[in-house]
């Protein structure tokens, strides 16, 4: 692992210190939050430490609840359970897989060239008559183009709607405030900061009846039932915790890089949007998607095409497409930093790529001067 240099966590950031330690300790407690006795009771504290932790990261303290649950696609999943009781359901384009496509007869509402939600169009999906139930991410997973979540409230509740923002790939990389945005309801993932795979959390509005997605017992309020994952929950509390946001020399280090890669011919999709920092997602018109990961793993490089969530496959882009870049949809690699990474990392996948593909582009030349490429 040594000579792996990890450029991938927005598919997961690996596990971190402050972590690990609180998953051990609260592992070595080896109790139920639902049993009465003092081990019982002290990981009940855990529990509502961890609450109050997360609600508090992300400005939530006496406005938001929080059910804890097995990571950000049943965050989502309990979310879209809540759209029974309104009249349709809208999500953009640029939706997590969890989300898009989810519920039979949704509406999409289009996302600009730049990959953000179109709010024009988002106003053209919602002139209907009903109440809408919508989903808005506030940072995409593959270009991180963020949202302009507040605007996309404001329109949702004029019509008594119900705004739900997948915010997984902004935790740790933006400040996110719960309260400003005036989102209904809020998905979370521990193992995107360094906390840990298989927990999650969904935050939502207080004053919003919600209805539970698991039910049988009465854990976590009634709204999940199952016992609680104790361990998993400290950590993703501690790692949310050591979170200090991007600093200013790998935000630097990025865009350093940036502009050698268009210079090189690269297009940096969603440049012109507001986007997260660590997530760079570029686009060579003449090299594969699957050459280009072929090439930088062999390195040692670890990066994606895109999405994580699609069963290991190398495939089209879905928002691409619906950016309006289908041609780019196959051609694009996605390089995402974390606690991990630092500033020579950015320069180290320059020099790994740039030389792969002037490699490239002289197999290529040299395969049409011979008359084996059309």
């Amino acid at each position: 692992m040594a000579d792996i240099l990890y450029l991938d966590h927005a598919a997961t950031s690996p596990l971190r210190p402050e972590a690990r330690e609180a998953f051990l300790r609260a592992s070595d407690l080896g109790s139920n939050a639902s049993s009465v006795h003092s081990l019982g009771r002290k990981a009940k504290l855990l529990l509502e430490e961890a609450r109050a932790d997360i609600l508090a990261g992300v400005n939530a303290i006496g406005t938001g609840g929080l059910v804890f649950t097995s990571g950000g696609t049943e965050a989502n999943a309990q979310a879209l359970h809540q759209a029974q009781t309104f009249d349709y359901v809208v999500v953009s384009a640029g939706e997590h897989d969890s989300i898009y496509g989810a519920v039979a007869g949704a509406v999409v509402a289009p996302v600009t060239a730049d990959g953000a939600v179109d709010l024009d169009g988002l106003a053209r999906v919602l002139d209907r008559p009903g109440r809408p139930f919508v989903s808005v991410m506030l940072a995409n997973n593959e270009t991180g183009v963020v949202n302009d979540i507040a605007a996309v409230a404001a329109q949702v509740h004029a019509r008594d709607g119900w705004l739900h923002v997948d915010a997984v790939q902004a935790l740790g990389k933006i400040n996110i405030d719960f309260a400003a945005l005036d989102a209904d309801s809020l998905s979370l993932s521990a193992h995107k900061i360094g906390g840990g795979q298989g927990v999650g959390a969904l935050i939502y509005n207080r004053d919003r009846t919600v209805k539970a997605l698991i039910g049988g017992s009465g854990q976590e309020l009634g709204l999940r039932a199952g016992t609680e994952n104790i361990p998993g929950i400290a950590a993703f509390a501690a790692a949310l915790k050591a979170c200090h946001g991007v600093s200013d020399d790998l935000s630097s280090a990025q865009k350093s890089v940036e502009t050698a890669l268009k210079a090189l011919g690269v297009t940096i999709l969603g440049e012109a949007a507001g986007r997260v920092p660590g997530i760079l997602y570029i686009a060579q018109p003449e090299w594969a998607s699957s050459l280009q990961l072929i090439h930088m793993d062999m390195a040692g490089i670890c990066v994606s095409s895109g999405s994580a969530c699609s069963s290991g496959k190398v495939k089209s882009s879905r928002v691409l497409t619906a950016m309006g870049w289908p041609d780019l949809a196959d051609k694009v690699l996605r390089i995402s930093g974390g606690w991990t990474t630092r500033p020579d990392d950015w320069q180290k996948f320059l020099a790994v790529w740039s030389k792969g593909y002037e490699v490239y582009l002289k197999r290529h030349n040299n395969l049409r001067i011979t008359g084996e490429v059309a």
